[in-house]
């Protein structure tokens, strides 16, 4: 099995030594990327959960930046050192208890001489103490440990601190301190200087009003910062000054009760001074010092890189990020720094300036929608051909994602909106659709009402003329079915010609018309116009699809199926009758037969034999998702199970997969999976193209079955193998390798101020876009950018007549 949509940013990433790879941790494994060129290297595997922390070996000396160690740290209780230049496994370290966060305070290098041995290496686990259930109460069975990375061991039953849920260490540059954060307060321990596991651990603790989110130490003063859940950020300098100091705790007890008032510290805590800065509106998720701790980044839910001056307090941003900030990361190399969001991507940054270099771009989270749209099921489509799949995103986007490679192609930004993490949900992409070659895509949209007012339902058209999958918008029409929604749009075979369902009884076929000849040179331009209009008995229409020859197109009119010729747009005939509305319907590849899915109270899956005109076969199951082969007569089905059905059964598996084919009611594979919830599947083409080698048992697959489920996480196999087993997989060189072998490097000028752009003598001049106007044009007149509003003229008239009652004259 291929294995992908894995979160990028579940915990902070590491860059190596030499600034030229990034690990980060995905699920179970940790994944190499090369800084040059986003792409990943290799993976390290050998976790059996997921893995909370990661730690590069820093380098002793600028020769030893070519060495390539690190240990990491996972939920199933080891620690594991790498040659993640191999890769390879070294060492494995098991503590029997879940670790949720490792950090290692110093590295040292000791030369080896004679009678001389080297120090014990320790680091210090925030852990799940599951051996002392009966002893302690659940709430308190969190505790950082300290652990013996030497000698393969914890340190004895020392427990440093205790809390009721895991806690994130946070270590400070120099290795000398390290803390965590406890609802309203701050404890921080002093690194002990003796390498022993006897050696002292002391701790201070710092009190604040609010809840605290995240903190950072000062590389090389005794600084640390925290932020709040109010957006709020604290500074207390010279923390530690009486309980840290050496051999004088008496002295430093005298000089507490002489000490002037300390400004802004609570409690009679043990710091000099507390300062506070606000700018972020909600609660802060990022902060970290400057390798040279003159500057304090910060980062919130607002999607804002904030770079704080720590002596004046003076401030620079790096806004218009477009998601929640989570981790901010630098590197060795001074100029070169990674900041991770919540829509699963890394962006490399260009330090001092903060320009973003590349993206290494994991598949984005769901969308969360309102309780009305939540039943819509059209919002991912896969292009059988390439092997992508096309999903919503919360941004009003549309991700393209390769399946092959786990990495973002694309994003097409299906409405203008200044879109900005933690706004209201305005426009709903209700449905996604792609041609079989992938070249056309169509996308449904509803502009929400507010207060039952503005309401507006629109269809779009894209033409891609590259294999990244840059779309281009071809046509929009605005309320394409007057005020009802789009329940379903999907394209003919040859890719010209498409038709869109509604709620409000009528469907619509569409035609692409393509003008090519331009002052004596061929310039494609395609636009969508309205072919022909069709309805069955007012009965709203549910599904639609098209035959695999495109002869026949299927709409379902609620709880039938009508059959109509799309060129002619006449009836052929009207078979089935449903229990429930038919949602989801689909030609199984070139066979004769067609089929569906139904919701509500009385579920239905059933095959229709379009010779026969009648039912096949049927059975009483909750479908969440459908797919069908191109060339074949078997398809796949993603089941829902009843909630009484999970437990035992399943081992807790909410749904299972079911493989047919289309002539037999009998499964010829069952698979049983989690999260199927809101899951796709999709059945992939396996061509030289996108693959060079893929292999089963020596044997090529000639497609694929891919299953994501409710997650995004996503897993490709073969489904006519009895086993489902590994498939073997060598990918194109490209750039990650051609990186990885040294030959990807810049140079001169180059490499400090990055690639000069292409300068092209042909501006190229924007395409002009074919919409077709609402009848209420008051609210789309002002819609679009300030510099493409209509002139004075036709802006004017339109807009005075939206205001004046219509009339009709009567005769008396």
């Amino acid at each position: 099995m291929m294995r992908g949509g894995r979160s990028f940013v579940s915990s902070p990433p590491a860059f190596s030594n030499d600034a030229k790879k990034l690990l980060v941790c995905t699920a179970n494994t940790v994944s190499v990327f090369s800084t040059a060129t986003g792409l990943q290297i290799t993976s390290l595997e050998g976790h059996k959960a997921l893995v909370t922390s990661v730690i590069v070996i820093p380098a002793s000396n600028p020769a030893a930046k070519v060495l390539c160690y690190c240990w990491t740290a996972s939920l199933d209780g080891t620690i594991r050192y790498w040659d993640f230049s191999v890769p390879e496994l070294m060492k494995t370290i098991d503590i029997g208890m879940p670790i949720f966060s490792m950090v290692i305070p110093s590295f040292i290098y000791v030369p080896a001489e004679v009678n001389e041995k080297h120090r014990d290496l320790f680091a210090y686990l925030s852990t799940e103490g599951t051996k002392e259930t009966q002893e302690k109460p659940k709430a308190l069975r969190r505790q950082i440990r300290m652990c013996n990375l030497s000698r393969s061991r914890l340190v004895g039953k020392f427990i440093l601190g205790e809390t009721k849920k895991p806690e994130v260490l946070t270590i400070s540059p120099s290795g000398k301190f390290f803390g965590i954060r406890n609802k309203c307060k701050l404890h921080i321990w002093k690194v002990p200087d003796q390498g022993s596991e006897h050696a002292a651990v002391r701790k201070i603790t710092l009190h604040h009003t609010k809840k605290i989110t995240v903190i950072a130490l000062h590389p090389n003063q005794r600084i640390v910062a925290a932020g709040d859940v109010t957006g709020r950020i604290l500074t207390w300098r010279g923390f530690g000054n009486i309980t840290f100091a050496a051999d004088n705790g008496a002295v430093n007890k005298k000089l507490i009760d002489v000490q002037e008032d300390k400004p802004g510290v609570r409690d009679n805590d043990d710091a000099d001074s507390c300062s506070t800065w606000h700018w972020h509106p909600a609660e802060v998720n990022v902060l970290s010092f400057s390798s040279d701790g003159a500057y304090l980044y910060s980062g919130g839910k607002e999607g804002v890189l904030v770079v704080w001056q720590i002596d004046t307090g003076k401030k620079i941003f790096l806004p218009r990020i477009g998601s929640p900030l989570l981790y901010f990361i630098d590197s060795p190399d001074p100029t070169l720094s990674s900041i991770s969001c919540a829509d699963n991507q890394i962006h490399l940054l260009k330090m001092p300036s903060m320009g973003i270099l590349k993206t290494i771009a994991g598949i984005k989270a769901p969308c969360s929608y309102p309780d009305m749209y939540k039943g819509f099921s059209n919002g991912t489509a896969f292009d059988q051909t390439a092997g992508l799949v096309a999903l919503r995103t919360e941004n009003y986007c549309i991700q393209f994602y390769s399946l092959f490679y786990d990495h973002g192609i694309s994003e097409v930004q299906v409405c203008e909106r200044n879109h900005q993490p933690g706004d209201d949900v305005t426009v709903i992409v209700t449905a996604v659709a792609l041609s079989v070659d992938g070249s056309m895509m169509s996308t449904a949209e509803v502009k929400l009402a507010e207060e039952g007012i503005g309401g507006l339902v629109c269809l779009k058209f894209w033409a891609s003329g590259s294999q990244n999958k840059e779309f281009s918008l071809s046509t929009i029409v605005y309320e394409p079915h007057r005020d009802a929604g789009i329940s379903a749009v999907t394209f003919h075979p040859s890719g010209h010609m498409a038709v869109s369902s509604s709620f409000g009884g009528d469907f619509k076929v569409w035609i692409c018309n393509n003008e090519s000849i331009q002052n004596d040179r061929v310039h494609w331009d395609s636009s969508w116009t309205c072919h022909a209009v069709g309805s069955y008995k007012k009965k709203p229409m549910t599904a639609a699809a098209f035959s695999a020859d495109g002869s026949v197109l299927a709409v379902a009119a609620e709880t039938l199926i009508t059959l109509w010729n799309p060129y002619k747009n006449v009836l052929l005939a009207v078979i089935g009758e449903t229990l429930m509305p038919i949602m989801t319907l689909s030609f199984i590849g070139k066979s004769d037969n067609l089929v569906g899915a139904t919701s509500g109270s009385k579920p239905q899956l059933s095959v229709w034999s379009m010779s026969k005109l009648s039912l096949s076969w049927s059975y009483k199951l909750r479908i969440e998702a459908l797919a069908t082969a191109v060339d074949s007569s078997s398809f796949a089905a993603l089941a829902l199970l009843p909630e009484s059905s999970n437990e035992k059964t399943f081992e807790g598996r909410d749904g299972v997969i079911l493989f047919y084919n289309a002539v037999d009611p009998v499964p010829t594979a069952i698979w049983s999976v989690s999260k199927a919830k809101g899951g796709a599947l999709g059945l992939i083409q396996v061509r030289p193209s996108s693959v060079e080698e893929m292999s089963i048992d020596g044997r090529t697959p000639e497609i694929l079955l891919a299953y994501m489920n409710g997650d995004h996480e996503y897993v490709l196999f073969d489904p006519y193998s009895k086993d489902a087993r590994e498939v073997g997989m060598s990918k194109k060189e490209g750039l990650a390798a051609l990186e990885y072998k040294g030959q990807a490097g810049q140079f001169g000028y180059a490499s400090i101020y990055g690639e000069l752009p292409e300068f092209d003598m042909k501006r190229t001049q924007t395409p002009w876009v074919p919409s077709f106007p609402s009848e209420r044009l008051w609210e789309t007149i002002f819609t679009g950018s300030s510099h493409n509003l209509p002139p004075l003229t036709k802006l004017c008239s339109s807009f005075l007549e939206s205001l004046l009652e219509k009339r009709t004259a009567s005769v008396e």
